[in-house]
């Protein structure tokens, strides 16, 4: 059996070549290659509110997979991304109930939601890596080769940090999840300027 390789999310941006798009970047731990996943706006909604641990009134449908497979006693042990194929990356979910080890096919972008909520490991192989990895100078973005919006001025940058989050946790609660993302880019390009 193939070492699987410990991967982390390192970033995350719209996605001007793709409209509707954005780029999520998984990078190797410890390394400096990084896989560059293109992914749906829902999607990427999800993944973020994930990442910034912010509730919806009303759960979305990876948390609401995740209450599922808690209330049947299923967990999630980890994800793998196993497979690059025709420019798509397809991910498993290893899923342990009553002792009995299951494989269940996922988007890799699911894989990932569901990954963050169960806060389990994500894993791929070295093969995927060589193959569809990207090297990174660490002065460089993770989402540089992705001509993303790198716009100094956005509708949200006239207001302060406090009041962005503000308006985060009401957009969230409003279910403007178009609105809310873009606020969290605007917070974490301010956290990357700290």
């Amino acid at each position: 059996m193939m070492d699987k390789i410990l991967l982390n999310i390192a970033g995350m941006s719209y996605s001007h070549s793709q409209s509707g798009a954005y780029a999520l970047i998984l990078g190797e731990v410890n390394g400096a290659r990084r896989l560059p996943i293109i992914i749906g706006g829902f999607e990427a909604q999800s993944i973020a509110l994930g990442l910034e641990k912010l509730q919806p009134a009303r759960p979305m449908t990876h948390d609401l997979m995740k209450n599922f497979a808690l209330f049947y006693e299923i967990n999630l042990l980890e994800v793998v991304i196993h497979k690059f194929k025709e420019g798509v990356f397809h991910a498993l979910l290893i899923c342990n109930k009553d002792d009995v080890i299951s494989e269940i096919d996922a988007r890799t972008s699911d894989a990932v939601a569901l990954a963050i909520r169960f806060k389990c490991p994500i894993y791929t192989y070295e093969k995927i890596l060589s193959e569809a990895g990207i090297i990174m100078d660490s002065e460089e973005e993770a989402t540089a080769p992705f001509d993303m919006d790198d716009s100094e001025h956005s509708e949200f940058s006239e207001y302060m940090t406090s009041e962005l989050e503000e308006m985060l946790q009401s957009a969230v609660e409003k279910e403007e999840y178009e609105k809310a993302s873009l606020i969290r880019d605007e917070i974490q390009k301010r956290k990357k300027r700290e």
